[in-house]
């Protein structure tokens, strides 16, 4: 089957008076198939959005291949274009338009009719909020409007470019849900966001990035589990003498924290047990490892401008 993105060998190089030659972009190849939700992960200045960009046709790479739907998407194809759905992450919104009007301006670009304006706004719960203007929208209700104008031209390739930063929990959900809609109808997703917990739940495999490179590809589950990381049980501390403390760990690590005990173990059945044995289940939290702590293992945790 035809994927579709391939992108194979791809490079990009800026040049600025103090930074010298930077590589945004070193060597990237990866492929996404049809149907299939993707995530782009990386810290700030890792390539992530030239690499979109480069992706959606928006930048000519120096070297190397994309090929969108079949297609180069440089130089822009507007039947290409006509394909694809871009949701940025700042989005400017025409000047004094309602949302109704927004997407009746999207939908007249790719051809389809003020039905389909009214369609997209129920599917993304703006239905009560046609006639309202844009800037009088809320944060969350205005990134929906975004992926409404994305999503207005029916396309079969949707990117979406950190699509909750800055909702609150609830908002952030509410979009999820969307965005799973999107890709459950078919369409094939490409994701960039900060949020791991996004990444994890939303996406059948993602790629980090740092340094212009993708440092790891493959699902979640995958990822998470090639890091082989120790179960952390924590129970509120005091509840344990330190000879319980000693026999309970039996080598592994143990320290307190906060108030806490915190045991890093392999055998988390084991432990728990014996916390049980000894009635010290006051406050018991287990963490496993997650997308996060691949995420930290594979691009460190040192600052990022």
């Amino acid at each position: 089957m035809e994927a579709a993105i391939e992108v194979t060998d791809l490079r990009k190089t800026y040049s600025g008076r103090k930074t010298g030659k930077i590589r945004a972009v070193d060597g990237v190849s990866f492929r996404v198939e049809p149907g299939e939700f993707f995530g782009i992960l990386g810290p700030n200045g890792a390539g992530k959005t030239t690499t979109l960009e480069i992706v959606e046709g928006l930048r000519k790479p120096d070297s190397g291949e994309v090929r969108l739907l079949g297609r180069s998407p440089w130089p822009h194809s507007p039947e290409l274009a006509g394909r694809m759905g871009v949701q940025l992450q700042s989005s400017a919104f025409f000047e004094f338009l309602s949302a109704r009007e927004q997407l009746d301006t999207f939908a007249k670009l790719y051809g389809a009719g003020p039905e389909r304006s009214a369609e997209m706004l129920d599917i993304v719960g703006l239905g009560d909020f046609a006639n309202v203007r844009a800037e009088k929208l809320s944060g969350g209700q205005k990134q929906r409007l975004s992926i409404a104008c994305s999503l207005v031209g029916d396309p079969e390739l949707v990117f979406l470019d950190e699509p909750t930063a800055a909702l609150d929990p609830q908002a952030r959900r509410n979009l999820w849900d969307l965005i799973r809609r999107i890709n459950d109808e078919g369409r094939t997703v490409v994701l960039t966001t900060h949020y791991m917990e996004e990444a994890e739940a939303l996406c059948d495999r993602v790629a980090i990035m740092d340094a212009g490179k993708i440092r790891t590809i493959g699902t979640p589950a995958e990822l998470i589990g090639e890091l082989d990381a120790p179960t952390r049980i924590a129970v509120a501390a005091g509840q344990l003498d330190s000879d319980q403390v000693t026999a309970i760990a039996a080598g592994e690590t143990v320290r307190e924290d906060e108030g806490q005990l915190v045991f890093e173990t392999r055998d988390p059945q084991k432990l728990l047990t014996a916390l049980a044995a000894d009635g010290a289940l006051q406050g018991l939290s287990v963490r496993t490892a997650s997308l996060e702590d691949v995420f930290l293992e594979v691009t460190g945790r040192e600052w990022r401008e």
